[in-house]
This record gives structure tokens, C-alpha cells and sequence, in this order.
């Protein structure tokens, strides 16, 4: 059966998209091109009687626990990033009005420190390659004395301030956030001189950024939420039974979420070697940066899928076609869905009997070949007994004619 797509009705559908989140609240602490849009998940959530269980697990940026904690229900992710595992901690807390008003104090005496510090060398600087790209010597100096000077505070204080850096290390960068992945603006690293004014700018950009986030910290929030550490293709013990699995799990394209975190986690200290972001890519599902990619070429399956016939097929395809990255490509192709395998026999303990999934994931071509993740995500779930999975278009990607957001759904019974 030939179905009927209105391309230009789903092009329209960025509401769905993370540009949703821009402004709204603690959704726009930190943008993740990838990340899927709160409007989104507040309409799946809509039908749930308050005090609901959600489970989101590949957290991301924390979209899901966040609407969750939001709308009186206890929202719970997982994730194997330390810095995502962080953000969605910090943006599903509770803050007091004293911590806030501590908060604003603390803008201040940073900010006084920073500026106080002299151009040196003396300061800590992340290990981020060639970081003169990024930004300027001046705005480099103004974020390094700010790095220290938020280094003397504590507890939730020093976690907003760190939002804050995170967001004003972008403002200033010489990065270019407008299309899917960030790449550089023209120009960027020809700066050598050191300008006060950039330096200025950045201080200012901080004290601006720390106003809206602690002005969207105020509004508190009716519900709760936890983060925690670990891999979404094993249990997680801590787990409650959820009423709902909502996600968005990487999708099969090779989109690195370590390379879009890059600026954020070496500034947080949560990378220091480059062989540190290959190998935390590796641990997540579809991972692809840095030393990952090598790790392909040696990667074995241990269990066969419900789509091994089908997915064999695409993948033979990819390989004879691709020339020399055709069989890794195709590899990843395979142990993409290997492992949301697994992740599909781990998640469905944790889900009651009778609560349903929602997955919104994206196709992908590889070499003009199709992988229908929708399609094999339906088949694992129907494999695994879910009833009434349901695949369904939700909006048109980008200019290719072939690329789809789809959401699969389905009940445990």
C-alpha cells in the first residue's frame, strides 16, 4: 500500500524539534541539535494521571524527566554520558529562594574575580584541540578567570554558575550552531591579538546568562525527577516501574553526541584526553567519534536479532556499494540494531504490564540504501510481545526526500 505524504505539512513540524525548547524555561538551559522538542513530550504526557512513572533511557539533555517533574509526575533517565547525567540532574532539581538569591550574590563575586584576574598564563585552560579556533584570546582569558572564580563556590550554587559558563562559552565561540552539526564560522582562529573588549563581552554575556537562569529556576516544579548512571542496554536496578517509556535514542546516522558536547564537557572537566571522547562514544549506542570508528572494525555481534534476515540484506547492500567505508558503515548499521536489541530486552522488566513505549527515531540512508530503523524497532517490539505497535510518521527531516521522524509505539500486556 502506497501512502500519501504531505511533505510540506511535516517540513513545518519544527515545534516538534529542539527550536520548541529555545526560551521555554529550563528546557533552553543548553541546546543539543539532536534533542527532540518538550511540545512534544508534554502531549504524549498529557493523558497520564498525575504522580505517573516516565522513563526516558538515553536522558540526553533531560527533555523528558524535566516535562515529566513539570506536569506532577516522576520522571526517571538514563544515561552514560557524566555530563549529561549532570545537566538533567541539575535542570530537574528543586531551588530554594534562598539558593537563588545565594545564586545572584555569587554572579556578582564572580564576575568581580574574573575581571580582576591579569592577562596570564597562569590559569587552568581545558585540552579542547586547537581551542584558539574556538575563541578569541580575549574571550579565552575572560572564560578561563571565570572557570576559577566559580571554582571557589559549592553545591547547587556552583552548578548554576557552571550552566551558565556552559551557555556563555557558546555565546562567545567562533562555533556556528545553524544547521544539525556545529561546525565553524569563516574565519575562526585568525584572531592573535588579545582585546579587552571581547574579554568585557564575555563577563557581560555570563551576568546575562545567569539572570534568565536563575530567573526559570524560580518556578518550581510539581513533580520530580533522577537521573542516573548507566547503560540503557542493561538493567538499571533503581529503576521504578514506569507507566510510559517516552525517548528519543540516537538515531542511526552517525551523529556523534560527544562532538556537539565536546566545548561543554572539557570545560567541566569531564574530558581531558581525546581518547577519552572515542572511548565514552563507544559505550553509547550509534557512537562514532574519534577512536569508536576504529573499534567498529573488529566489533562481533553475540546475539542474533528479530531482523538479522532483513537487516543483512541493507547491510550487503551498503557494503558493496559504499567503496571503502562500505563495510564499516554497514557494520555500524548492524551493531546499532544489535544493541537497541538489547536495550529492548532490558527496558521491558522495568515497564508495567500494560503501559506502553514511545520511540521517535529517524531513518537513514547510507549510499542511497534505506535502513528502516522505524520499521526494525517495530519488529523487536513485536518480538518481544507488544501489542498494538504502531509506526507513524511525525515529521519531514531536512531536504532529503527519503529522511522521516517517525514515533513507534506499543503495549506491554
Amino acid at each position: 500500500m502506497t501512502t500519501t505524504v504531505d511533505r510540506a505539512a511535516l517540513a513545518r513540524n519544527e515545534h516538534l524539534t529542539f527550536r520548541a525548547n529555545m526560551g521555554v524555561g529550563r528546557h533552553g538551559w543548553l541546546r543539543l541539535t539532536p534533542a527532540y522538542g518538550v511540545r512534544l513530550v508534554r502531549d504524549r504526557l498529557s493523558h497520564l494521571p498525575e504522580g505517573s512513572v516516565i522513563t526516558d533511557p538515553f536522558s540526553g539533555t533531560g527533555t523528558t524527566p524535566l516535562a515529566a517533574a513539570e506536569l506532577g509526575h516522576f520522571g526517571q533517565s538514563v544515561d552514560v554520558n557524566p555530563f549529561l547525567i549532570w545537566l538533567g540532574t541539575v535542570k530537574t532539581s528543586h531551588y530554594s529562594p534562598e539558593t537563588l538569591l545565594a545564586a545572584a550574590d555569587a554572579t556578582q563575586e564572580v564576575v568581580a574575580s574574573a575581571r580582576a584576574h591579569p592577562e596570564d598564563n597562569d590559569l587552568w585552560q581545558p585540552s579542547l584541540f586547537k581551542i584558539e579556533k574556538w575563541w578569541s584570546p580575549g574571550a579565552l582569558h575572560a572564560l578561563k578567570a571565570l572557570r576559577a572564580s566559580i571554582d571557589q563556590h559549592e553545591g547547587q550554587v556552583k552548578d548554576l554558575l557552571e550552566i551558565s559558563l556552559c551557555r556563555s562559552l557558546i555565546s562567545c565561540s567562533n562555533a556556528a550552531f545553524n544547521h544539525q552539526s556545529m561546525s565553524f564560522k569563516e574565519g575562526a582562529g585568525e584572531s592573535v591579538l588579545f582585546e579587552m573588549d571581547e574579554a568585557e563581552q564575555t563577563f557581560a554575556a555570563f551576568g546575562t546568562e545567569m539572570s534568565s537562569i536563575i530567573e526559570s529556576a524560580r518556578y518550581d516544579l510539581l513533580g520530580s525527577a533522577r537521573v542516573y548512571e548507566g547503560d540503557s542496554r542493561e538493567g538499571v536496578r533503581d529503576l521504578k516501574e514506569a507507566d510510559l517509556v517516552l525517548t528519543s535514542p540516537p538515531y542511526v546516522n552517525r551523529m556523534s553526541y560527544i562532538r556537539e558536547l565536546r566545548p561543554y564537557m572539557y570545560w567541566l572537566r569531564h574530558l581531558d584526553l581525546s581518547s577519552d571522547a572515542g572511548d565514552l562514544d563507544w559505550r553509547a549506542i550509534g557512537g562514532t567519534w574519534g577512536t569508536a570508528t576504529s573499534k567498529l572494525n573488529s566489533w562481533q555481534p553475540h546475539t542474533v536479532t528479530p531482523v538479522d534476515d532483513a537487516m543483512r540484506a541493507v547491510c550487503e547492500r551498503i557494503a558493496t556499494d559504499g567503496g571503502k567505508n562500505g563495510p564499516l558503515l554497514s557494520t555500524y548499521v548492524h551493531k546499532y540494531h544489535h544493541d537497541m536489541w538489547l536495550h529492548f530486552q532490558a527496558i521491558t522488566p522495568t515497564l508495567k504490564h500494560g503501559g506502553s513505549v514511545s520511540y521517535i527515531v529517524g531513518n537513514s540512508t547510507f549510499y542511497k540504501h534505506e535502513v528502516p530503523a522505524q520499521e526494525w524497532y517495530a519488529a523487536m517490539l513485536r518480538e518481544l510481545g507488544y501489542q498494538a505497535v504502531k509506526v507513524e510518521i511525525i515529521r519531514k527531516r531536512n531536504s532529503n526526500k527519503a529522511l522521516f521522524e517517525y514515533e513507534v509505539t506499543g503495549t506491554r500486556p
